[in-house]
């Protein structure tokens, strides 16, 4: 009983707090976006490792001024927590992941493209390994002809956790830097060729 509601005053609390902390964060840093000025206006796929997801939706309305995206999110409960915490930036979610109920999950997100959304995922999560591409983002863009934007969001001061991600949260009065590909198609591609193309790029700027 009371782990029931503990979890329900989280899910009540947390996401609010932290939607107010997220902004902060961001308003107290100075933002460099080394980015392409557009990415077209079909829908696309958005996709950044797990432990940089937190300042991700000021990405993602840096090119769209109207929010229409829908992220993958986990159905654990730290997940519920970020789905709701997305919530307060206009984006929608998708609860599972590519790794369990990878089905669902896929059939989806591609339905979600092919309805005109645009699509946030996390290469390598929910749960890892970190940074290693796992299958469902090819999938999703192969299957719709989607293309994939590959983000990079690394702030010069931040708290670093020891989770399985190293989830980084930026400090107030840094400087937030996005890096982004340019639209990438992986239409011609096998499906190894295009994890190692995915991982190759995303590893191009590190903390």
């Amino acid at each position: 009983m009371a782990k029931k509601l503990f979890r329900a005053l989280a899910l009540l609390l947390v996401p609010f707090i932290a939607s107010i902390l997220i902004r902060l964060i961001y308003l107290t840093n100075k933002k460099n976006f080394h980015v392409p000025k557009t990415v077209g206006d079909e829908p696309t796929i958005f996709a950044c490792w797990h432990g940089e997801l937190l300042m991700l939706p000021y990405l993602y309305f840096y090119y769209r001024k109207i929010p229409h995206a829908k992220v993958l999110i986990s159905s654990h409960f730290d997940g519920m927590l970020i789905s709701k915490t997305i919530k307060y930036f206009g984006l929608d979610t998708i609860s599972g992941s590519t790794n369990r109920n990878s089905t669902r999950v896929l059939i989806q997100g591609i339905k979600a493209l092919k309805d005109g959304y645009d699509i946030g995922i996390t290469p390598d999560g929910p749960k890892g390994p970190r940074h290693e591409v796992a299958d469902g983002v090819v999938v999703m863009a192969q299957k719709t002809n989607s293309k994939v934007v590959l983000i990079r969001i690394i702030p010069t001061k931040y708290w670093q956790l020891s989770s399985w991600d190293k989830f980084i949260i930026p400090k107030p009065f840094g400087t937030l830097n996005y890096y982004t590909t340019a639209p990438i198609d992986l239409g011609d591609l096998e499906l190894q060729e295009a994890r190692d193309l995915i991982k190759t790029e995303l590893q191009k700027h590190e903390i």
